[in-house]
C-alpha cells in the first residue's frame, strides 16, 4: 500500500469517527473506566471519561484539572478517597469541550471553578449549563494571561498564550512538582482537533505552542488531555511537529494546491512516524478556510 492510499485510510476512518463524535474521538482504547496513577507526590492523573482529569492533594484540599464527561463526578471522587480524605476545593477547567467540563456540575457550588475568560464565555453558551441547577459548575473566577491558584509550596500557575485548539486553553503548571498539564492545546502525539466555532485557529497554533514553550520554566513533566503522562521534550517536539504542518500547508495553499494536494504534500519528519495522522484533512480543510481558499 502506498504512503498516500495508507494515509487516506486512516483519515476517512479519522473523519468518520470525529463527526461522529468530535471530543469523545480524542479518548484513548481501552476499557472506559476510571483509573488513578501518580504522577508526583500529591498528584494523580484520573483517566477514562474523557480528557485526563489531574487530582492534587493541597494543605487543605483537592484541586482538580478538568472533570471529564458528564456522570463521571461519582468515579472522580471515589478515585481521589483513594488517596485522601481531604475534600474538593477547586476545579480548573483548561478549556470548554464536554469531555473536560462535563462532571463539574456534580461538585457542590462551595467549589471554586476557574477557567481563562474566554474558556468562561465559551462555557456560558453550552446547553448543559443554562440548567439553573447546573450554573454552579460555570466559572467562579476567570484570567485573561496568567493567574496563581493557592500559594506558597501548593502554588499553581495558569497560563494562557492565544488560540489553539480553543481560543481559552489554560496550561496549568503545578508549580514546586515541575509538572504541566496541558489540557487539549496538546491532548498527545496526534494531529490535533482545531475547534473554530469556540475560536480555535490552525493558523495560530504553532505560534501558541511556542510561546507556551518559551514561557513556561521549570517543567519536566507533562499530562497531555488525552494521552500518557510524558516529558517536556515530547511538548516541545508536538511544538515542532505542528509548525510543520501548518508551515507545509500554508506554503501549498500560496503555492495554488488543492487541499486534497496539500495534504499529500504533508510529510511528517521520521521522528514523527508514530504519531496519529487521523484528523489531518480536517487540519488541512481548516487552515485552508482560514487562510480563505
Amino acid at each position: 500500500m502506498t504512503r498516500a492510499s495508507a494515509l487516506g485510510t486512516i483519515i476517512v476512518a479519522g473523519t468518520l469517527a470525529t463527526a461522529a463524535a468530535p471530543y469523545a474521538a480524542q479518548q484513548p482504547a481501552g476499557p472506559n473506566v476510571a483509573q488513578i496513577e501518580k504522577v508526583k507526590d500529591n498528584l494523580y492523573m484520573i483517566t477514562g471519561g474523557g480528557g485526563n482529569t489531574a487530582a492534587y492533594v493541597s494543605a487543605n484540599g483537592v484541586v482538580l484539572v478538568d472533570t471529564k464527561l458528564a456522570n463521571w463526578g461519582q468515579a472522580i471522587l471515589d478515585k481521589v478517597k483513594t488517596v485522601t480524605d481531604k475534600p474538593v476545593t477547586h476545579i480548573i477547567n483548561t478549556h470548554t469541550h464536554g469531555d473536560h467540563v462535563g462532571s463539574n456540575e456534580f461538585f457542590p457550588a462551595s467549589v471554586e471553578v476557574v477557567a481563562q475568560q474566554n474558556t468562561a464565555a465559551n462555557m456560558q453558551k453550552m446547553d448543559v449549563f443554562k440548567d439553573p441547577a447546573k450554573k454552579h459548575g460555570l466559572a467562579d473566577k476567570q484570567f485573561t494571561d496568567k493567574m496563581t491558584v493557592l500559594g506558597g509550596n501548593d502554588a499553581i500557575d495558569l497560563y494562557y498564550f492565544g488560540a489553539a485548539h480553543t481560543n481559552g486553553d489554560a496550561f496549568v503548571v503545578f508549580r514546586n512538582l515541575r509538572v504541566m498539564h496541558s489540557g487539549d492545546a496538546f491532548s498527545g502525539p496526534t494531529t490535533p482537533i482545531m475547534d473554530t466555532n469556540n475560536g480555535g485557529s490552525g493558523l495560530a497554533y504553532p505560534e501558541t505552542l511556542a510561546k507556551a514553550a518559551a514561557g513556561i520554566k521549570g517543567v519536566e513533566t507533562v499530562i497531555p488531555g488525552h494521552s500518557t503522562v510524558t516529558t517536556w521534550q515530547a511538548f516541545l517536539d508536538y511544538g515542532e511537529f505542528m509548525k510543520s504542518l501548518v508551515g507545509s500547508v500554508t506554503a501549498s495553499a500560496k503555492e495554488g494546491k488543492t487541499a486534497e494536494a496539500a495534504l499529500a504534500a504533508f510529510v511528517p519528519a521520521e521522528k514523527f512516524k508514530s504519531y496519529n495522522l487521523g484528523r489531518a484533512k480536517a487540519n488541512v480543510e481548516t487552515i485552508y478556510k482560514e487562510l480563505g481558499k
